[in-house]
C-alpha cells in the first residue's frame, strides 16, 4: 500500500477509495504499522512545535509555551491516546454490527476506524500554530463523512436503512472516547501546571 496513494484518496475521492479498500484484506497490525502510526505522528509533531516552540495565547491570563520536556511529553501522549482510541474505536464498531444487521468483520471495521480519521490527521499539521487548531475540528465533520461512506460502501455490510443509525451511534461512541482523553490531557497539562512557562 502507498500511504501518499491511499491519504490523498481518502481525502480526495473517498466514494472510489473505499471501493479499492474494500477489496484488501490487511492485517489489523499492518494498519497501524504502515498507516495510522505514520500519519497519527503529523498532529503529534506538530503540536510540539506549536505548544513547546511558539505557544498560545490563553484569553485574561496571557501568553503560555510549555517547555520543551512538557511538550514532548504533551506530544507523546497525544500519539498514543491517538492509536488507543481509533483502536477501541473500531472493536466498538465490530462490536455493534449485530446490533444494525451488519456482519461483524474485525479487520473491516478497523479499515473503518483507521482510514476515516486521514482527513484529522492530515489536518493535525495545522496545531503548529495553535490558533489554526480549531481548523482540525472541520475536518473532524470531513472525517465522519468519509466514514459514512465506508459504512455505505458498504463495508460491513450494512443494510440501507440501517446505516445512518449506525454511523450516529458511531460518531458518538468517538466523541465520548475523545471527551474521555481531553479530560485526562487537561488535568495532566492545566494551564499553569507542571513545566508551563508564561510569557506577558
Amino acid at each position: 500500500m502507498d500511504l501518499v496513494s491511499r491519504a490523498q484518496g481518502i481525502i480526495l475521492k473517498p466514494k472510489e477509495e473505499w471501493d479499492k479498500i474494500k477489496s484488501e484484506s490487511p492485517k489489523i497490525v499492518e494498519l497501524f504499522t504502515s498507516y495510522a502510526m505514520i500519519l497519527a505522528a503529523i498532529p503529534a509533531v506538530a503540536q510540539f512545535i506549536g505548544m513547546g516552540l511558539i505557544g498560545r495565547r490563553v484569553p485574561f491570563i496571557g501568553w503560555y509555551r510549555y517547555n520543551i520536556g512538557t511538550a514532548l511529553i504533551y506530544a507523546i501522549l497525544t500519539y498514543v491516546f491517538t492509536l488507543a482510541t481509533v483502536y477501541v474505536f473500531g472493536i466498538v464498531i465490530n462490536a455493534l454490527a449485530p446490533t444494525f444487521s451488519s456482519k461483524a468483520d474485525a479487520v473491516n471495521a478497523m479499515k473503518l476506524a483507521v482510514y476515516s480519521m486521514t482527513p484529522v490527521w492530515v489536518a493535525g499539521v495545522l496545531h503548529i500554530i495553535p490558533f489554526l487548531s480549531i481548523l482540525v475540528l472541520l475536518a473532524s465533520f470531513y472525517a465522519f463523512y468519509v466514514l459514512y461512506l465506508g459504512f455505505n460502501s458498504p463495508l460491513m455490510g450494512t443494510p440501507k436503512d440501517k446505516i445512518v443509525g449506525y454511523l450516529l451511534v458511531s460518531i458518538v461512541i468517538y466523541i465520548v472516547l475523545m471527551g474521555v482523553i481531553m479530560l485526562i490531557m487537561g488535568a495532566i497539562f492545566a494551564v499553569g501546571g507542571i513545566g508551563s512557562s508564561r510569557f506577558y
